[in-house]
């Protein structure tokens, strides 16, 4: 007989563990990949897989219930069901806009994001809504240098309609460009119409390479500046606070993103109890799949970058998310790229049914941990934020513009050492693809993507090859052959591979004019006849001479290793292949 649900008992003695267990089979599969010595403490383990993000905050492998010592776990998610499936368009023309807005809400897209000035102008407001209920579907407005022409326009537009929630008539201050008139104004048209006014965009400082913290500080700052500037202006605090909408970043990382649109909602929560609001405060926001993290080359890829962040986005609690299109880092997006992006959170609320639960990752140890120590970093960025006067003070002094620099300097040693790897840029590039035709992105130029320098190489291929010297059999080699020849893929450097040798008549053989050699073999090859392919691949007419693997005795010129700083090696190998 089946025992009532109450008696199943789900573990039994057998089952349970203590950290200590957890540390001893940890440590031992570490001292394995030898990432630990025999003397290393089994406690060690915790500082051997930590990790510590841009901030400076420390990421434990594992989330532990002493995490929530002293925490104060606020920042909950409040948005019940679905979130809201935001399309994007910028041109290139408003009967092109139209008619990809159209297919995009007939096909699961629940509202819009317009920008403006980009190839569309204020004037073309009316043809690209053309057909769109905009009493079904909320209208999200971003026309920087005409914000206030815009919304008026809008306004116009919605003339007897009740613009759908959600609508907003998109001011946007500090980095948008939005004076503090022309916020003061298209805020007391929000007001009028019932809709939001105000986008307080992060997501455009960390387009310029913000770490989270940063944005973080960055968008309570702007928050805080449109508040003082509303209610200067007479208007109530529950005014100001209901007209403002914030954009955020997700990217890839999935726990980071989730912790950072909590801790959004608690700092925003805490100004505006600061600020004397007498009701709880609830944080709107927007989030958009992050461009920086986005790759040109290899752009198919960015279909799962952009699946991974917009599930942290949907999980992390945000009213609207936005999924990038994949092919945005090669121009304009075509209807594919569109369709694969708005089906990616269809899927994610259809198939997977994330909408179904309130924070998915309430309780969790590491995350409510993540959420604390980042909410407390963007609060210390607040304070260096307001001493400099404010957001946009901070940003007219270059004060925040060099905290954001230094963080772009620490990613890219990262990403040139390959510790953060860009999968078919840094790591396993194809140099054979061939990359889809698009036209011309207008705004792509203000993203600093994260693989830039990689890509820069591969824009402008070597035209000559390396001789990839390649010592005894397959198997030996194998490995080493394979790092080095994906190392030189990802600066757009091609190869020629010598194949099974078993002497240095072979590797000569092989030999077709290359002026670059790179030897691939064990360190027992190199001890028992590296030095002899050395000195015949120089007299064969070789110039320069690398070594995969640590250069130990052998006279090469250079060498590379895992760690190495990659993009300075494939420089001076482009050196001296030209």
């Amino acid at each position: 007989m089946t025992k009532p649900i109450d008696q199943i008992a789900l573990t039994s003695p057998e089952d349970s563990a203590t950290a200590a267990d957890w540390e001893r089979a940890t440590a031992a599969v570490l001292r394995k990949s030898r990432r630990m010595s025999e003397t290393d403490a089994d406690a060690d383990v915790w500082e051997k897989l930590a990790r510590t993000t841009l901030d400076g905050i420390s990421v434990a492998p594992i989330g532990t219930v002493t995490d929530l010592e002293g925490l104060s776990t606020t920042g909950r998610p409040t948005r019940a069901g679905d979130w809201d499936i935001r399309v994007h368009v910028v041109g290139p023309d408003a009967k092109a806009a139209n008619e990809a807005l159209l297919v995009d809400l007939e096909n699961g897209a629940t509202s819009v994001w317009i920008e403006l000035g980009q190839g569309l102008e204020v004037a073309d407001l009316e043809d690209v809504l053309k057909g769109i209920h905009t009493d079904l579907a909320p209208v999200v407005l971003d026309a920087p240098g005409a914000r206030l022409a815009a919304a008026t326009q809008l306004v116009d537009l919605l003339d007897g309609v009740t613009p759908a929630p959600g609508t907003n008539l998109g001011a946007s201050p500090a980095l948008g460009g939005s004076s503090a008139d022309e916020v003061v104004a298209v805020a007391r048209l929000a007001l009028a119409k019932g809709t939001y006014g105000v986008v307080v965009d992060a997501s455009a400082l960390h387009d310029l390479g913000a770490s989270d913290t940063q944005e973080l500080g960055y968008a309570v700052a702007v928050g805080v500046e449109v508040l003082r500037t509303l209610t200067d202006a007479g208007l109530s605090l529950a005014e100001a606070l209901g007209v403002v909408e914030f954009r955020f970043a997700a990217t890839d990382e999935q726990f980071p993103t989730i912790a950072k649109l909590r801790a959004a909602r608690r700092l925003w929560a805490r100004v505006a109890e600061l600020s004397g609001a007498t009701e709880p405060v609830e944080q709107r926001q927007h989030v958009v799949t992050s461009r920086p993290m986005m790759s040109k080359y290899d752009p198919y890829v960015n279909m799962l970058r952009g699946t991974v962040a917009a599930f942290a986005a949907g999980v992390g609690g945000a009213e609207a998310v936005t999924v990038v299109p994949f092919d945005a880092t090669l121009g304009l997006p075509d209807a594919f790229g569109r369709r694969i992006a708005r089906n990616t959170s269809s899927l994610l609320i259809a198939e997977s049914h994330l909408g179904k639960v309130t924070d998915p990752a309430g309780g969790s140890y590491a995350v409510e941990k993540l959420t604390d120590d980042l909410a407390a970093a963007a609060w210390e960025e607040l304070g260096r934020i307001e001493e400099a006067g404010g957001a946009s003070a901070a940003l007219a002094d270059g004060s925040i513009q060099s905290r954001v620099d230094a963080v772009v300097a620490a990613r890219e040693e990262r990403i040139a050492r390959r510790k953060q790897p860009i999968t078919g840029v840094s790591e396993f590039p194809n140099l054979a693809e061939t990359l889809p035709a698009r036209p011309a992105h207008p705004s792509a130029d203000a993203v600093r993507r994260y693989g830039a320098s990689y890509e820069a190489l591969r824009d402008e291929p070597a035209t000559k090859p390396v001789f990839l010297a390649t010592l005894g059999p397959i198997a030996h080699h194998t490995a080493r052959a394979t790092f080095a020849s994906n190392l030189f893929a990802a600066g757009g450097i091609g190869v020629t591979v010598a194949g099974p040798t078993s002497g240095v008549e072979d590797l000569v053989a092989a030999l077709d004019g290359e002026t670059v050699a790179c030897l691939a073999g064990t360190d027992a090859a190199y001890a028992e006849w590296g030095a002899a392919a050395v000195e015949a691949l120089r007299a064969a007419g070789v110039q320069h001479v690398i070594l995969a693997g640590k250069p130990g005795d052998l006279a090469v010129d250079d060498s590379c290793a895992v760690g190495l700083d990659a993009l300075a090696f494939l420089n001076r190998t482009r050196e001296a292949l030209a």
